[in-house]
């Protein structure tokens, strides 16, 4: 049973960066049914093309580390801590290995190890959302 969307997280973006389609199938559902709305990459680059688009007002990036591709997790943060650092990030995949760097690109330690349940990814964007710092101020 999917947790019921609160009246804010139908305001909220989520961009979730996913190279394994039944993955990213189910993780966007369950977001959409707790109310986000999510846009969904397959690649590191297809996020960045997406990042780079000002008109869309993304509020979380949720990324797999390892992507098949050239541009993978890290490189996708690494992108949007330097080019929209008002951005959360979190990250997922086998972070043990590469903890410091997720640690300085996820400051508030929002990572998750596969597998991971739905609604723990869910909770923690609420997390990062409800402890965000107005930016600009």
């Amino acid at each position: 049973m999917t947790d019921p969307q609160t009246s804010s997280d139908a305001l909220q973006i989520v961009l979730v960066v996913e190279d394994e389609v039944l993955v990213r199938m189910v993780i966007c559902e369950y977001l959409r049914d707790c109310g986000f709305r999510v846009i969904e990459a397959a690649t590191g680059e297809e996020a960045v093309i997406v990042l780079q688009q000002p008109d869309l007002a993304i509020n979380v990036v949720f990324s797999d580390v390892q992507l098949g591709s050239g541009i993978d997790g890290f490189a996708v943060s690494q992108w949007v801590r330097a080019n929209r650092p008002e951005l959360d990030i979190m990250l997922v995949g086998n972070i043990e290995r590469a903890a410091d760097v997720a640690a300085e690109l996820c400051e508030n330690g929002p990572t998750l190890s596969k597998p991971y349940e739905p609604q723990t990814v869910v909770d923690r964007i609420r997390r990062l959302l409800a402890e965000r710092k107005p930016h600009g101020s």
